[in-house]
């Protein structure tokens, strides 16, 4: 497969002349916090191998360290900053709202700062929505709740021209996006549109996928929090098999294209003995099939706890063709699918089952977030200001290696995070639940399958870049 060579160069609107209003350090050994160079960069690889001298140190591998400038772009007084909340549900959102208004407001003096209501739905006039001033008071409180204070909706993203006509109505210059990565799409349409109309607006993303989905970063905020509640589930599900004659407890959670959370899960549990992902095929029937395998399982252990991801077994479905309002394939149901295949197989062998159902999805959506995922959106929140107001645009804040930097939302989207079938993750996963590596009954056909996702992915992606690098030239 050909090579995509990345590009982490992060647009600016122009030179950084006003002194900031957050008093720092310029030195080390002062005990006190400094300021963060335009010079100061995280290593994407860091990866070493001795038969491979290679260490690029230019942009194709340094991604441009996050944080506040001694010098920024704006002027504070001149500031109105927008915010806005898109796509499903996810923990966490109301935190990073807080610390982005706290952090305008207590910072840098900003006074002037606009939630949008519903997503992208609410920059359009025809929707009826009017925005929310906040201020810290009315946001002081909202992290102890789940949801999103401002609300939220799917889709909208693709009319950009009205969204950029709303933003130059309300007079917005600083423009907060959190969204997953079809939001972050949008508002990389919208960070070109206004760069098109020559527009001096900042638009900073906060990446929120629950699935963990987005490359590059470590993890997104509100997957802590979901693998928790989900780990909760399976526990759950667990005392609930193992209760009953044959017991069986099914869990489906979330995870589209990506089985981070199912993988997370089975691992924290230690209570999992199946975890079905999108990333490895598996087929129902035959001698290696699952089913043959859960058989076997119950003949040894007497229960059995199976978690699969919403994404897991597509190609086993009959494909739905459509798609949500953000484009997404409209997924047909593994859950279930599962359930009845596992009663109609037990069934048709006259062996007794007590199969259990849960699908807590929503429930795990909506949660407030732990202590560590609160501390992660607060400091996403911070960082995404301060790059904000040093004029940074089109950029996503991230966590990579362990240190807060910008990446340029085109290349944050080329594809999407999986889990590797071949990395350390899955190969504990398979550790924990002990169940087989393969489940088909001809090797050869995993190995095409997983091939071809992994080109279909690759070839998605180098013409996302392909469409990215023509457009600035």
């Amino acid at each position: 497969m050909e090579q995509i060579k990345y590009d982490f160069t992060v647009d600016n609107l122009g030179p950084c002349t006003v002194p900031s209003p957050i008093e720092l350090s310029r030195e080390h050994g002062n005990y006190r916090a400094t300021y963060v160079k335009d010079t100061s960069f995280v290593r994407n690889q860091v990866n070493v191998f001795a038969d491979d001298p290679a260490d690029a140190n230019d942009m194709t591998n340094l991604m441009e360290k996050a944080g506040p400038r001694e010098k920024i772009y704006f002027n504070p007084a001149h500031v109105t900053a927008g915010i806005c909340t898109c796509g499903g549900l996810c923990p966490g959102l109301n935190d990073v709202i807080r610390a982005v208004v706290r952090c305008l407001w207590n910072r840098y003096g900003v006074r002037r700062i606009k939630g949008i209501q519903f997503g992208y739905k609410g920059f359009f006039q025809d929707q009826g929505f009017d925005s929310i001033d906040l201020n810290p008071a009315n946001v002081d409180e909202i992290h102890k709740i789940g949801g999103s204070f401002l609300g939220t909706s799917r889709g909208g993203g693709d009319r950009t021209g009205e969204i950029v006509d709303s933003i130059e109505r309300m007079g917005i210059n600083v423009m907060f996006i959190i969204g997953g990565d079809g939001t972050q799409r949008g508002a990389l349409d919208i960070g070109n549109e206004i760069e098109r109309r020559g527009l001096k607006v900042a638009v900073v993303g906060i990446p929120k996928t629950v699935d963990n989905d987005l490359q590059f970063i470590d993890r997104s905020f509100g997957f802590e929090t979901a693998v928790q509640q989900a780990t909760k589930a399976v526990n759950s599900c667990h005392m609930e098999a193992q209760s009953q004659i044959n017991g069986i407890g099914l869990l489906k959670l979330m995870g589209r294209e990506s089985g981070f959370i199912a993988t997370a899960a089975a691992i924290a549990s230690h209570e999992a003995n199946f975890c079905l992902i999108p990333e490895v095929p598996f087929e129902m029937d035959g001698p290696n099939g699952f089913l043959a395998h859960l058989e076997e399982r119950l003949h040894r252990r007497g229960h059995a706890v199976i978690v699969v991801a919403e994404g897991a077994g597509q190609d086993l479905l009959a494909a739905t063709n459509q798609t949500d309002a953000s484009g997404n394939k409209k997924l047909a149901d593994i859950g279930t699918f599962i359930k009845d295949r596992i009663t109609d197989y037990f069934k048709e062998k006259k062996t007794h089952i007590n199969l259990k159902y849960i699908d807590p999805s929503y429930e795990v959506r909506a949660a407030v977030t732990t202590a560590n995922d609160s501390i992660y959106c607060e400091r996403l929140g911070n960082n995404a200001v301060h790059a904000a107001m040093a004029g940074k645009t089109k950029i996503v804040i991230g966590l990579v290696h362990d240190k807060y930097v910008h990446i340029p939302i085109s290349m944050a989207t080329l594809k999407r995070n999986i889990v590797d079938p071949e990395s350390s993750l899955w190969r504990d996963c398979l550790d924990a639940t002990l169940q087989p590596v393969y489940m088909v009954n001809n090797i050869n056909t995993v190995t095409e399958k997983l091939r071809q996702a992994a080109s279909e992915a690759n070839t998605k992606a180098l013409e996302r870049l392909e469409k990215v690098t023509k457009m600035k030239k």
